[in-house]
């Protein structure tokens, strides 16, 4: 309990103040979903703020129809509930939705939907953290509580590049988180701005819709078959791990996907000279995981071209010299963390890209109270791993403090019947 002076009290509950008697959980995606869970069986409690009218906005709102799980559902569950046993092994979009409603539900997560942060900092003074936040049927608001997760997210914004003659080309320009079909796109050449594994899939579905990508590779990428001999690669590398050094397991992977997939180079896709773990583990960078567009490539059905150099209005220059006639651009750019924008803090837990300063698996622990989940840059099993850990963490500080309270209440009945009697 924090004792505070009349005038501070005052300063701090104003009308359209809100004591949060537990953490304050910013984000209802997978990873706010998580900790809520996590939290609710740990008896804490909680609530959750989402700038969205509901949970999962990236999924619900900003991922295309073909979408499906990369990795087997196994390695995507959150924490104390698996997927439904008829589930395939790669759930579709619909599917992971109907999971984290069903889920949500399960642990009695209701989050405050329309809840858009706008700026939060830790009072020193008081020792509680000020989340402020507007809302289009509540208005300006502020949560006041000694606790602040963090679950906003490795994907809260979306990455456009500032290329040159952007702005002037006649043709449609969509970022793939509004880009849901490549059926309105029938007939016409696409570019396609990235190629990560939503770049690949985008392009693989604008071909199958009759399109004609092009897909930007600007720089050296790993491509890996997304199963060997019908097997998870993902799940086959974490099997390798646990008997071999990553840099041996890295061999392995290049050698199934030259020997899968085959060389590579001869259709302008280089690989990066750090292996493909190794590489995610330093710097965060995903290989991509192919699920049918390699084929496509070797085809010719879909073509490799290198980077952007300029928009016209009717075309693409690219780095090598040549013009592309097209009708219209996907930017498969990506996403970034948004938490500068909202957070105010002067510890360094997070850097300026809006991640933990601190590496996996110890981001998940500031200092004041903060946490954050879904930083990890390992996907949904990352995230429920911090989740597990928040809850765990916040549980024990919980008992400890109603013990505490428990003992001072019943010191003071004492002191109270000893007066009277």
């Amino acid at each position: 309990m924090v004792l505070l002076p009349t005038d501070r009290m005052d300063s701090l509950f104003s009308p359209r103040c809100v004591w949060v008697n537990g953490p304050i959980i910013v984000g209802a995606g997978p990873s706010g979903l998580a900790v809520g869970a996590s939290l609710r069986e740990q008896g804490v409690p909680f609530v959750v703020l989402e700038r969205e009218d509901c949970i999962a906005s990236l999924w619900q709102k900003r991922t295309y129809d073909r979408l499906k799980l990369h990795l087997p559902k196994q390695f995507c569950e959150l924490p104390r509930m698996p997927f439904p046993a008829d589930y395939p092994e790669y759930p579709t979009r619909r599917q992971f939705i109907e999971y984290l409603e069903n889920y949500a539900a399960t642990f009695d997560v209701k989050p405050e939907f329309g809840s858009t942060v706008q700026s939060t900092r830790y009072d020193e003074t008081s020792g509680l953290w000020r989340v402020h936040s507007s809302s289009a049927g509540a208005g300006e608001m502020e949560y006041i509580g000694r606790w602040l997760v963090v679950a906003t997210g490795e994907n809260a914004e979306n990455v456009v590049p500032d290329i040159p003659g952007l702005a002037g080309f006649a043709g449609k320009v969509t970022h793939v988180s509004d880009y849901k079909s490549g059926a309105s796109y029938k007939g016409q050449s696409v570019l396609v701005v990235g190629c990560g594994n939503s770049g690949m899939e985008v392009s693989l579905d604008l071909c199958d819709h009759g399109a004609l990508p092009s897909m930007v590779v600007r720089d050296a990428v790993h491509v890996l078959p997304r199963e060997v001999c019908g097997r998870s690669t993902f799940e086959l590398a974490t099997m390798l791990m646990a008997w071999f050094p990553l840099w041996f397991v890295d061999k392995i992977m290049v050698f199934f996907s030259w020997l899968i997939l085959g060389n590579l180079a001869g259709f302008g896709i280089r690989r990066p000279a750090i292996g493909p773990l190794t590489l995610k583990n330093k710097y965060g960078r995903t290989p991509v995981l192919d699920t049918g567009a390699m084929a496509k490539i070797r085809s010719g059905e879909i073509t490799v071209v290198p980077g952007v150099a300029r928009f016209t209005k009717n075309s693409a220059e690219l780095t090598d010299g040549t013009a592309l006639e097209i009708d219209a651009v996907v930017m498969a750019t990506g996403y970034k963390s948004n938490v500068p924008q909202w957070l105010q803090t002067k510890d360094g837990f997070f850097g300026k890209d809006g991640y933990p300063t601190t590496a996996f698996p110890n981001g998940w622990k500031g200092q004041s109270g903060l946490y954050s989940v879904g930083f990890t840059r390992r996907g949904l099993s990352g995230a429920s791993a911090d989740a597990v850990r928040i809850a765990k963490d916040l549980g024990y500080v919980w008992r400890e403090e109603t013990k505490t309270t428990k003992r001072a209440a019943g010191a003071c009945h004492r002191r109270c019947i000893s007066v009277i009697f």
